[in-house]
């Protein structure tokens, strides 16, 4: 699917959208699937991008996400909306650190990490 195709798309189901990659993604890291894993990864910012892109910044659409029940759709849209909302955006990955919830607890620790040492300027 490419930009233009999610152009096309409602905000919801834009975030349908990211929460499909997102679980499939989730499953490509278990597998060790790093090609698919790769090729979701650069879905995930056709879609962040396009939802940034329309008016108002529609990443606010993935808030809610920060209670989804897989911690990898948490993560993920905690990191996409780290600019529209930076504290709860942080306490998700604090969660998902305390709670272990592997794998996507060390990708959470080290997007705090460079955030707290400045080296992750989110967009």
């Amino acid at each position: 699917m490419t930009r233009a195709n999610f152009r096309a798309m409602s905000v919801e189901h834009l975030v349908q959208e990211f929460v499909a990659n997102a679980l499939e993604q989730y499953k490509a890291e278990l597998a060790d699937a790093t090609a698919k894993y790769n090729r979701l990864f650069q879905r995930m910012g056709l879609l962040e991008n396009e939802l940034k892109s329309r008016e108002g910044d529609q990443r606010r659409a993935l808030l809610p996400l920060y209670s989804h029940g897989n911690p990898h759709v948490r993560l993920r849209a905690a990191i996409a909306t780290l600019t529209l909302a930076p504290a709860k955006a942080r306490q998700t990955l604090q969660i998902i650190i305390d709670r272990n919830e592997y794998p996507d607890a060390a990708d959470a620790r080290g997007m705090l990490r460079a955030l707290d040492q400045g080296t992750y300027i989110p967009s």
